[in-house]
């Protein structure tokens, strides 16, 4: 079994995942780790032991470094194990994956798996795989421009200081999509395979990752005290309730607008435009 171990996005809590690999090798099961040095190392690792004929790679980080390994994954069928350690953890929160030790190791050892419907975004720059969500616009920039250090002193909070910072520097315009062949436009879209949102917080009722197609969310409303608004319900999980919110199924999405920042499971993906659908495979997740 290969674990692919994000430094940066467990450092402060590595202490699980070392409990974890206490467990399984008291257990008598052989455990590879391998530490990503660079961004797209996941994918590379995960893409050659694949090649290897791996049937199980392990992400152990948060979103960013799940949908680096599953984009390793992506079409090979070998399974994707999980170990949470990341700031918002949504897709372990997603499938009620555990978070303790001996339910980690006992998950990773038993091997139940679901079959989890990824998303694959395509623009200029080429295709990337998403498991959670797609965000175009205001979110988009909060990620892109989040410096590194602080959110490694202040976890999710970096986010709330970020999205001060941005309120004042980033342009609300209008972002034109088109879903399912229907032309509209929004302050910001969000592109969602589940229905949790920035850890546990409700964006999208009824979506699941282990579906086809996707949850569109569009945020009518554009300015900044638009995005104050909406933040401000997000930990309440009153965002489906708010008004300018409209939530449409939809099986394509693309972003027309181009220059718009866009980012996939908390990880910048450049600019629109962007279209977006299902990957052509499911990937086989852990869950226990």
């Amino acid at each position: 079994m290969l674990i692919i171990y994000n430094p940066t996005a467990g450092r402060r809590r590595a202490h699980r995942l070392w409990r974890v690999l206490d467990v399984m090798v008291a257990n008598g099961v052989r455990v590879e780790l391998a530490e990503t040095r660079h961004a797209g190392h996941g994918l590379e690792l995960a893409r050659e032991a694949a090649g290897r004929g791996a049937r199980l790679v392990v992400a152990a980080g948060g979103d960013g470094t799940i949908a680096e390994v599953a984009n390793g994954l992506n079409g090979s069928g070998c399974c994707l194990g999980i170990v949470p350690l990341g700031t918002a953890n949504v897709l372990a929160h997603e499938l009620g994956l555990p978070f303790d030790a001996v339910g980690v190791a006992a998950a990773l050892a038993f091997g139940r798996t679901r079959a989890v419907w990824p998303g694959v975004a395509t623009g200029t720059s080429g295709s990337r795989v998403f498991v959670q969500m797609l965000g175009a616009g205001f979110d988009a920039q909060v990620v892109q421009r989040l410096p590194l250090p602080l959110k490694r002193a202040l976890g999710r909070g970096a986010y709330v200081v970020q999205s001060l910072r941005e309120l004042a520097r980033y342009r609300f315009g209008p972002i034109r999509v088109t879903v399912d062949g229907h032309a509209t436009q929004a302050g910001t879209v969000i592109v969602s395979k589940g229905h949790f949102y920035g850890g546990c917080y409700l964006l999208a009722p009824g979506a699941s990752p282990v579906d086809r197609g996707f949850t569109v969310a569009l945020f009518d409303r554009a300015g900044p005290f638009s995005a104050m608004a909406f933040g401000a319900a997000l930990p309440l999980n009153l965002i489906p309730r708010m008004p300018g919110l409209r939530l449409i199924r939809a099986h394509e999405v693309t972003i027309e607008t181009e220059a718009v920042p866009a980012q996939t499971d908390g990880d910048s993906a450049g600019m629109a435009p962007l279209m977006v659908r299902d990957a052509a495979q499911s990937i086989e997740v852990v869950v226990g």
